[in-house]
């Protein structure tokens, strides 16, 4: 097929539902758990995104009926969530593959061989200026666990690995810049060296990117051919600088030839509704329809991180594909497949279930963090860590929503200090705290103590922040009925990558710093319209 055939087939094929063009009015979701929005729109079509909020590089993995994902968490732990769902649209969580800090996780690769699930994925310790980065392997013989420790598998001067099975029956990682090694037969440490096997696709130098970073590799074998999808154009930066590229060989040894639609996905102008767009993986659904999988940033929201998105393909005649759902901005027809379960999970915790529930994570925690941690009657007690957010490893829960409110009861018993703040890292959050004698607001990653009303003394307080299309609104009650709005508001547009760096996303968490405790009770999480 020549490349106008494949531009007019990308252009004719009405898959999506109204106008694929630039389109950047809020689209109307669905509601589900907790007024949470949802891709189901229960007419049988869908609307990005498919998991809301911060799910970059999602990895799927179909396994008979089922399917299973997993995705970047970067300085989350417990880390690498597991997600699993029938029909690629309403997926519920079952559990994380890892609670050891190895440093910050992405672009995992969820794989089975042989009867055994294995993620393969970098991590990164040291931060920005001195990093030292290796790959990782962690394997189970059920998806639900338990998981194995996670095992160094080297590599250091590479990222994002993509499990593969060549036609001589080997394994192989294929990594970042076109690489790829042998695996020993177990999955478990490497064989040989790394050899370049792939040069990638260049772009026009005349567009818009952050830099050229080929990265992402994922294997798919499809009638003969190995299909090698990668990203490049950075994942951040100007927001039509991500994009998704495909080679394709006979060989897992190559040649690799490049697909004559290259880029098949690519945000073209600001202007359309996801931003960044990239980093896919190719599957199929039960009635044989492939989809990508990938992850893109809402129009004007980095602050949500990057969301994981559903768009459907199709196979040409020469054995490439094109991708068919346009910006995603519109209604698409739903993949095969039946839900088994309301899609997400509820944010809100009472803390009556005697153990962290599957919402939290502490923000790069120490290998003791979990020690920090007591519950019994309702109550989440929070041991005292540092002097701040910034060196106290919040508790936070990832939020999919354009506007939303949280709220929760704090107690703080004399030398701690507590709060609910919106957290992006140890360098960038907002919100207010209580040590029990003095409000403590939190801006840009400063802190700046205020006073409480004489009512609010004694070390209990409620707390609410509301969080709407960037305006951040703080109400404190010394009682959960008569609420009081905190005299300052913020606008926290800016808190997110392209401002701070690390890949992250703005969180709803708590907090607890200094000596003392802090009890926490009824964590309310809801989304607004």
């Amino acid at each position: 097929m020549t490349l106008i055939r494949l531009i007019a087939v990308a252009l004719g094929f009405g898959f999506a539902f109204g106008a694929m063009g630039a389109n950047t009015a809020t689209p109307a979701w669905k509601r589900g758990i907790e007024h949470q929005r949802q891709a189901d729109l229960g007419d049988g079509t869908f609307l990005n995104p498919v998991l809301a909020g911060d799910r970059p590089d999602p990895s799927v993995l179909k396994d008979g009926d089922d399917y299973y994902l997993t995705l970047s968490s970067f300085t989350a732990y417990p880390g690498l969530p597991v997600w699993h769902s029938r029909d690629l649209i309403n997926w519920q969580p079952i559990g994380h593959a890892i609670t050891k800090n190895v440093g910050s996780i992405w672009a995992p690769d969820l794989v089975k061989h042989q009867g055994r699930y294995y993620i393969y994925f970098p991590a990164r310790v040291g931060g920005t200026e001195s990093p030292r980065r290796s790959n990782f392997v962690v394997w189970a013989d059920d998806i639900r666990g338990p998981w194995s420790e996670p095992i160094d598998i080297g590599l250091p001067g590479h990222i994002d690995p993509g499990h593969a099975v060549g036609e001589d029956g080997k394994r192989y990682l294929f990594l970042s810049a076109g690489d790829y090694v042998q695996l020993a037969d177990d999955g478990l440490s490497t064989v040989g060296e790394v050899k370049h096997v792939y040069d990638g696709w260049r772009y026009p130098e005349s567009w818009d990117v952050e830099g050229y970073a080929q990265e992402g590799p994922k294997i798919t074998f499809r009638n003969g051919w190995y299909y090698m999808i990668t990203a490049v154009g950075g994942t951040a930066g100007p927001p039509t600088g991500h994009m998704v590229i495909v080679a394709r060989s006979r060989s897992i040894h190559g040649p690799w030839e490049n697909a004559p639609n290259n880029p098949v996905v690519r945000t073209t102008s600001r202007d359309q509704y996801w931003w960044s767009r990239g980093h896919a993986t190719l599957v199929e659904d039960a009635a044989g329809q492939w989809w990508m999988i990938y992850h893109g940033y809402e129009h004007g929201f980095w602050t949500l991180g990057r969301q994981a998105l559903l768009d459907p393909i199709e196979w040409t005649e020469d054995g490439w594909f094109v991708a068919k759902g346009g910006d995603l901005s519109q209604p698409l027809r739903k993949p095969a497949g039946e839900a088994l379960s309301p899609h997400g999970m509820a944010l809100s915790d009472d803390f009556r279930n005697g153990k962290l529930g599957p919402q939290w994570a502490f923000y790069d925690p120490a290998p003791d963090e979990s020690r920090r941690l007591t519950f019994g009657n309702g109550v989440m007690t929070l041991q005292g860590k540092g002097t701040a957010p910034r060196d106290s490893s919040p508790l936070g829960v990832i939020a999919g929503d354009l506007a939303y409110q949280f709220e929760v009861e704090m107690e703080v018993e004399p030398g701690a200090q507590g709060g609910a703040i919106l957290f992006y890292n140890d360098r960038l959050y907002a919100g207010v705290g209580s040590n029990g004698e003095q409000f403590v607001m939190h801006r840009y990653g400063l802190e700046r103590p205020g006073t409480l009303a004489p009512s609010a003394k004694g070390g209990r307080l409620w707390l609410r922040v509301k969080h709407d299309r960037h305006i951040v609104t703080i109400h404190t009650s010394p009682d959960g009925k008569t609420w009081t709005k905190y005299p300052v508001q913020m606008e926290v547009s800016g808190y997110h990558h392209n401002v701070a760096g690390g890949f992250l996303a703005l969180k709803p968490s708590l907090y607890a710093a200094g000596e003392g405790k802090v009890h926490f009770r009824n964590f309310r999480y809801r989304a607004l319209d």
